[in-house]
């Protein structure tokens, strides 16, 4: 009994030893806790928090598509339609987009401190002439229309700490009152530059009253400043359920010209919107003893629009949930008329289509820039396919 006692303890023993050892061999370090992205809902949809720390991002932008066609087209916004002789322009304008948005924001014991930025990328046709053998007197003109990569364009850099908002932005000669209408050729009248740094505070009353005050640098040959003095641009504006009613003053520091712009929007009903803005500006810098346009052909930074005066106005109206048409009409001191209507459809969310067809009516007193296109009319259409996430 004692032998037969003493190998079945040693079996156990030997049995618990093993399982000991194999239960070892398997034990493993306790994972570390896994950090799941979080939503963030303080700022709107699609931000979520930056794994670690209390800022909330969110990332966005658009592909877009255009297709151009006649005598009016001008795919990068800007106030001029480069060389509007249709009859050398026999080809299609096409152009692809793609835009990259980011946002953030963060609770701080200052207020919301926040950041936006927009980059585009852009293949396309550059519209362009090319001079062959009189550059002196232009007789050998003829029209080139190249399709190649456009460059990368910073649009929008800037940080905003409370109130106060600092880097790159648009004009808030153009921002705060609104841009023209919900057209794509918005600009031919032109209302305003656009691209500039800036120093810049906002102001909510709470009450419908809001403020700006903006110092800015400007851009280009003629719009930068070239002192320590920047531009300066002011508005004030009150919004109701009605609509709004905005006025923004503008001082151009290389010219010292003032201009400004006073707008009204009306929500006319839940389907019909409208607007109408008019400019005012001085130019008694940027003519000559004779009256002649110089250096920016009787534009500054602010006063885009030739003459003293222009006027905007435009309206939309929703058809349903899905479609829209929109329209604007403008014209200026200088005998320019533009007009532009297009019908916006959304195909899914985030899917839009949207067809336009433009006029322009060039007046007797335009700059060098339009100088092929004097006197002339001009039409021209496109279609922009955009996808927004």
């Amino acid at each position: 009994m004692n032998i037969k006692s003493l190998l079945l303890g040693s079996a156990a023993a030997l049995i618990a030893v093993s399982g000991a050892r194999a239960a070892d061999a398997v034990v493993v370090a306790e994972p570390e806790p896994a950090e799941y992205v979080k939503i963030c809902d303080v700022y709107g949809s699609g931000y979520f928090y930056i794994p670690g720390t209390e800022t909330c991002l969110r990332i966005g932008g658009y592909v877009r598509y255009d297709i151009g066609f006649g005598d009016v087209g001008s795919f990068d916004g800007a106030s001029s339609v480069d060389h509007q002789d249709g009859d050398e322009q026999d080809t299609w304008y096409k152009q692809a987009r793609f835009t990259l948005k980011t946002w953030t924001g963060q609770e701080t014991e200052l207020g919301t401190l926040k950041t936006f930025t927009e980059t585009r990328f852009n293949f396309g046709n550059r519209n362009t002439y090319g001079i062959e053998d009189n550059p002196a007197t232009l007789a050998d003109e003829t029209f080139s229309n190249p399709a190649g990569n456009k460059g990368v364009s910073l649009n929008f850099a800037w940080i905003q700490l409370g109130g106060l908002r600092v880097g790159k932005d648009e004009s808030a000669f153009n921002t705060f009152i609104g841009y023209a209408g919900n057209v794509i050729q918005d600009t031919l009248v032109p209302y305003g530059d656009f691209d500039t740094n800036v120093i810049q505070y906002y102001f909510d009353a709470g009450n419908g009253f809001s403020a700006v005050l903006s110092l800015e640098e400007g851009s280009g040959v003629v719009g930068t400043i070239d002192s320590y003095v920047p531009h300066v641009v002011g508005g004030l504006k009150y919004t109701q359920g009605w609509g709004a009613i905005t006025g923004v003053v503008a001082y151009d520091a290389n010219y010292e010209e003032v201009a400004g712009k006073v707008r009204l929007d009306v929500n006319a009903t839940d389907a019909i919107s409208l607007f109408v803005m008019a400019g005012y500006g001085t130019d008694d810098n940027l003519l000559d003893d004779a009256g002649n346009a110089i250096d920016a052909g009787g534009r500054g930074f602010y006063k885009q629009w030739s003459g003293n005066w222009a006027i905007w106005g435009g309206a939309t109206y929703k058809f349903n949930e899905k479609t829209s048409f929109n329209t604007q009409l403008s014209y200026d001191e200088g005998k320019n008329f533009g007009a532009a209507a297009n019908i916006a459809y959304d195909i899914v969310p985030g899917l839009t289509i949207t067809a336009e067809v433009d006029y322009i009516n060039v007046g007797e007193d335009t700059v060098s820039d339009w100088t092929n296109a004097q006197d002339d009319d001009a039409i021209g259409g496109m279609v922009r396919f955009q996808r927004s996430f």
